[in-house]
């Protein structure tokens, strides 16, 4: 008889017994699958999102596209906060210190609402002026400010969403955070059909469905998390203390700044691109912006591994099991890996059909097909770089391969898009790219060949 996915865990938090190669590549897919599920269909409703944009004009898609790595940015800087938290609940739950991890919890809640306002605030203060700097043309600047206005409004909802959906993630609990977070999607594609054609709001509608579609799902992800959980629900605790303790925070901090510091910067990077890009014309916003959308097919199931290694590495450290942190580690490569090459000759195969289904632009389509097709060739080095910092999170070590994350796409993407976009156009910013991610790929293997990262102790 097959054991279940909770008793594969509870021998993970259990010291004195060993795993066999195919107990731990059947907890690593009992884990991964239902997030590659919610990764696939996220993306999947993105792009029905981004069509429904691309019906309508050009210059509507590219306003949007102008921001989208804003909105990335600022959701990069609420994840990392939110995963200061979530990953210590997984060293918690791994020690089998149950009411530690609510303590965790709690804390998190205040600290990343109160963060998640403050990103709010700077996003509405930048909205007007950011178009500018990004040197957009003027027919869409104004609904690209009216856009990054509206989102940002929704970042403390998607920040505690963040936060609790990682939270069950780091305890085992895969399959709540990926039912909702599909539900999620559904709704937006749901009610961005209303605002945009049924109240024809334009962007207006795509950004006020996203607000009421993270709504709804945080209050069902949180009714999950504090209500529901069996391991994690609040009631199980008589005195219920929210406010923040040093030693949380500072933990948090060793954890999530270094996250945030890489996405921040990485973000900066891509907004350094779209501004790279942005002279290049609406078509070349719109096909970058489209092209991006129908990637997240190959790469979003590596994220769902990686989530996966991060709920395991995390747990085995506070099991104290270097054995299996090392283990789950190349077990979760070799799975992304494979996968995503997989995914790479799909996207490569069928990349016309997948921009038809998102715009009907010709000028559009054909320059997506190119692009995509340049960036199949990297999906498994970026499944390395996925995966691998999956794993260095879930330890907690994360500062050097933030850095490995900073400097890759500093130095080599940015600087090959510099020399290679005026000459070939946003085919050159793409071929940058997919150097890139292979040069990242290849580091991050051979960080992970190296036992530092994997000492319980350190």
């Amino acid at each position: 008889m097959k054991q279940t996915k909770d008793e594969l865990l509870a021998m993970v938090r259990n010291g004195a017994q060993t795993m066999s190669l195919r107990q731990k590549l059947r907890l690593i897919v009992l884990l991964s699958v239902p997030s590659m599920i919610a990764q696939l269909s996220s993306v999947v409703m993105q792009m029905i999102d981004a069509a429904m944009l691309g019906h309508l004009s050009t210059n509507e898609a590219a306003s949007v596209g102008l921001v989208s790595t804003t909105i990335w940015l600022f959701g990069g800087f609420c994840s990392a906060v939110a995963s200061g938290f979530s990953v210590q609940v997984a060293h918690h739950v791994g020690a089998n210190d149950q009411a530690g991890a609510r303590r965790v919890i709690r804390q998190g809640m205040v600290t990343v609402g109160c963060f998640a306002a403050i990103m709010t605030l700077i996003g509405i203060l930048i909205a007007p002026i950011l178009p500018v700097w990004l040197d957009a043309k003027e027919e869409i600047r104004a609904g690209a400010t009216e856009y990054l206005t509206i989102v940002c409004c929704a970042l403390p909802v998607l920040a505690m969403d963040m936060l609790a959906a990682g939270s069950l993630r780091c305890s085992g609990n895969i399959k709540i955070p990926s039912m909702l977070n599909t539900m999620m999607c559904f709704l937006d594609v749901v009610f961005n059909y209303i605002f945009i054609f049924q109240f024809h709001m334009g962007i207006l509608g795509a950004a006020y469905g996203t607000f009421l579609a993270y709504f709804i799902t945080t209050i069902c992800m949180l009714y999950a998390l504090v209500v529901k959980d069996k391991m994690l629900r609040f009631s199980l605790d008589n005195i219920q203390n929210f406010k923040p303790t040093k030693m949380t925070l500072l933990k948090a901090f060793k954890i999530g700044s270094p996250i945030g510091l890489e996405r921040g910067v990485m973000c900066g990077a891509q907004i350094a691109i779209t501004g790279i890009i942005a002279p290049l014309g609406n078509v070349a916003i719109a096909a970058n912006m489209f092209g991006i959308e129908v990637e997240g097919l190959c790469y979003m199931p590596g994220y769902g591994v990686a989530e996966a290694a991060t709920t395991l590495v995390g747990q085995s450290k506070g099991a104290k099991r270097e054995d299996l942190m090392r283990s789950f580690a190349w077990i979760a490569m070799a799975l992304g890996m494979s996968i995503m090459a997989v995914m790479g000759i799909i996207m490569w195969i069928f990349a016309p059909e997948m921009m038809v289904i998102i715009t009907p632009e010709a000028d559009v389509i054909a320059l997506g097909t190119e692009v995509l097709r340049i960036e199949a060739w990297a999906e498994p080095g970026f499944a390395a770089a996925i995966v691998a910092y999956g794993v260095f999170v879930g330890a907690g070590k994360t500062l050097v391969p933030s850095i490995m994350n900073v400097a890759s796409i500093w130095i080599v993407r940015l600087t090959l898009a510099t020399i290679l976009a005026p000459v070939l156009g946003l085919k050159g910013v793409w071929i940058a790219m997919a150097i890139e991610l292979c040069w990242r790929g290849t580091s991050f293997i051979i960080k992970l060949t190296r036992r530092g990262w994997s000492k319980v102790n350190s």
